[in-house]
């Protein structure tokens, strides 16, 4: 039996002016599924938005507390960011990452989304003859937003058929076009929570070098391949990254998931020193500047937000010094995605459903933060119409530049309450369902 009338969803999804459930954006099917909850009284099982469902790190919240206190917000923060905070994000890199950054490479932005917005705008102006993004996928739909937004071409691929050896043909075939401006990917994958292997970006960085390509390197979810005994400051094994390889870069790094400071929006992109001296004509003809790091911080950041709360800025410094020395363990808090994750994949498979991206290479996928579900014979966009009848969200995979068919689900909002709610409505779409 269906938890939600068919004619609610109707209704709210005219209401939104939206007629597929494949067209809902990931802030429009929250939306929706808001109105549903109200109109219903019923609670969703939510899988539809990746906010983080930890308390925030108390190191950061003493530390804005303290800045406050100090009388900050009387005062405009330096557009290129606090020392405080540039010096502990290039020690945070050399940290976890094992990469040397200078700190006037690190910049703080609003978010990775700014992050990746301003990126994204200083590679399509390098040389007038790249114009093109091209994003490694499956990934997160709201950057391919932003270059539509911005006017960028893109192009992408779905790199789950082309992992290890595939990978460097199939990255070559579109960089020997000439138009790639930047490839685009994040590091474990959202959705599907693959990782690129050391190896595979190898084949990326060496391919970015040879056809003078910025590679932008989202690692919003750093150290969270819980396969690995990763988040040990200053040791072995770091955080797999491009850096290694190539000198054309930008290392996006966010508050948001690691340390669950999402609401503050602040997060650095951590260019390299190689590119953030360089030189191009052409940004001196669109920019006024010829230099990466001076368009980036004095021409895109400086008219996109003047500036990075200085707050903010300051709990951040404050959390990569202590994950840094070593007093901090993020890393002990956020593997309770990984347990939420394996405990939400037993239910589906015991319901019929499968997990769509299951494999990493040659290993099973991480259990992490987002995960993808399946079920046979339902396109993505029929399972999540199905779903939504049954008082479960979730976001449809094609919208992520996937080529198989399912749902993207996040464990982040899941409850000890939502795994029986979650384990009753899937039993009852199976026997709905079953063929």
């Amino acid at each position: 039996m269906c938890v939600i009338d068919p004619k609610l969803i109707e209704d709210a999804m005219r209401e939104i002016e939206v007629s597929s459930p494949d067209q809902l954006s990931i802030r429009q099917l929250g939306a929706l599924v808001r109105r549903l909850e109200e109109r219903s009284g019923e609670e969703f099982v939510h899988f539809e938005i990746g906010v983080p469902g930890l308390p925030p790190s108390k190191v950061g919240v003493e530390a804005h507390k303290a800045a406050l206190d100090g009388g900050v917000s009387a005062v405009y923060p330096p557009i290129e960011g606090v020392r405080e905070l540039k010096d502990e994000s290039s020690r945070f890199i050399e940290a976890f990452i094992g990469t040397h950054i200078s700190p006037e490479g690190c910049i703080p932005t609003v978010g990775s989304m700014q992050g990746a917005f301003a990126s994204l705008m200083i590679c399509a102006a390098l040389s007038p003859e790249r114009d093109t993004i091209l994003y490694i996928d499956p990934g997160f739909s709201v950057q391919k937003t932003q270059a539509d937004v911005l006017g960028i071409r893109r192009e992408a691929f779905d790199v789950a058929d082309y992992r290890a050896e595939k990978l460097g043909p199939k990255l070559e075939s579109y960089l020997r076009k000439g138009n790639i401006a930047a490839i685009l990917y994040s590091n474990p994958n959202n959705p599907t929570w693959m990782c690129l292997s050391d190896d595979e970006l190898r084949t990326i960085g060496e391919l970015a070098t040879r056809y003078d390509t910025v590679v932008i390197e989202d690692l919003a979810y750093v150290t969270m391949d819980f396969r690995r005994d990763l988040g040990h400051p200053f040791q072995k094994p770091y955080q797999v990254s491009v850096t290694n390889y190539t000198d054309n870069y930008i290392v996006l790094l966010s508050a948001s998931k690691i340390f669950s400071y999402a609401g503050e929006r602040i997060a650095v992109a951590c260019i390299s020193d190689a590119l953030f001296g360089r030189h191009f004509p052409n940004l001196e003809h669109r920019f006024g500047l010829s230099k990466f790091g001076g368009v980036f911080v004095h021409r895109l950041i400086y008219t996109l937000s003047s500036g990075v709360s200085h707050s903010a800025q300051l709990a951040l410094a404050a959390m990569f010094r202590a994950s840094t020395d070593g007093t901090y363990r993020f890393i002990d808090d956020i593997r309770e995605y990984a347990h939420r994750t394996e405990r939400l994949k037993e239910i589906l498979r015991c319901n019929g459903f499968t997990v769509v991206y299951d494999k990493d290479n040659d290993e099973p996928v991480s259990d992490g933060f987002f995960f993808t579900m399946g079920y046979p014979g339902l396109s993505g966009k029929e399972l999540l119409a199905e779903l939504l009848k049954y008082g479960v969200s979730g976001i449809v995979l094609s919208t992520t530049g996937a080529c198989r068919e399912g749902i993207r689900a996040c464990s982040s909002a899941i409850k000890e309450r939502h795994y029986a709610m979650l384990d009753q409505r899937l039993k009852a779409f199976n026997r709905a369902h079953k063929r």
